[in-house]
């Protein structure tokens, strides 16, 4: 199966099945409490081996030269992990409140001051300014012939009477584009939710009233720093 998972992947497949061992050994007591399911090693099993077939399935965004392949790579193994639980019967939100929690605890850790470091990169100018650059190419069509599966996403600027720093309307989801292909739609509103657990860790305040998971038109995501992260 390794011969299908497309090169840039294959790169960093070693951290990211270690990264989805250690997901499993800080779910391990909500899959016996939450999930009442027993035979754990087997259910690690039989995560680890649909994650080996998520990692066929992920789509080349453009490698390194995408801040969206990091996107993948972090959070398509959560994709893994709930086509089993759903597989086992588990409701969907039990799912989804299972993941959310393993992946805050998996974020935390990280040491604070890195997360908080990293939080502060993600907001800074040059940052933003790399954000209008990859979200002006998005909209080509030269890029989006090429890389079919990418997202596509337009950056905002905040208005006067805006209390946000900055924004990003994604018209089009990767996401969604894979869920749709491999029927994960049910499981897609999970992976919507590790958003806010991803910024809130590195003390960014996410607001985000609509989803295209949802049906709306674009995903709006609104982007603070969080003051109080750093008190």
């Amino acid at each position: 199966m390794a011969e299908n998972i497309h090169p840039f992947y294959q790169t960093h497949r070693g951290a990211m099945e270690a990264a989805m061992r250690q997901r499993l050994d800080l779910a391990d007591a909500m899959l016996r409490e939450r999930a009442h399911l027993a035979g754990i090693d087997g259910i690690r099993r039989e995560v680890m081996d649909e994650f080996e077939i998520v990692l066929t399935q992920m789509p080349n965004v453009g490698g390194a030269a995408s801040r969206m392949s990091d996107f993948f790579m972090r959070l398509t193994g959560f994709m893994a992990l709930s086509r089993v639980l759903r597989r086992h019967g588990v409701p969907v939100p039990v799912i989804g409140e299972i993941e959310r929690e393993t992946y805050k605890a998996q974020l935390l850790t990280a040491p604070e001051a890195e997360r908080l470091a990293a939080g502060r990169q993600f907001m800074s100018p040059e940052n933003q300014a790399l954000l209008r650059e990859q979200a002006a190419r998005s909209v080509t069509e030269s890029h989006q012939t090429e890389f079919p599966e990418d997202f596509v996403y337009d950056f905002v600027e905040p208005g006067p009477e805006d209390n946000f720093e900055f924004g990003i309307d994604y018209k089009a989801c990767g996401f969604c584009k894979l869920a749709a292909r491999h029927g994960d739609k049910d499981i897609l509103p999970n992976i919507c939710g590790l958003d806010f657990v991803a910024y809130a860790a590195r003390g960014i305040r996410l607001e985000r009233t609509q989803t295209l998971a949802g049906g709306a038109s674009h995903c709006n995501f609104r982007f603070s720093l969080d003051v109080t992260a750093e008190t």
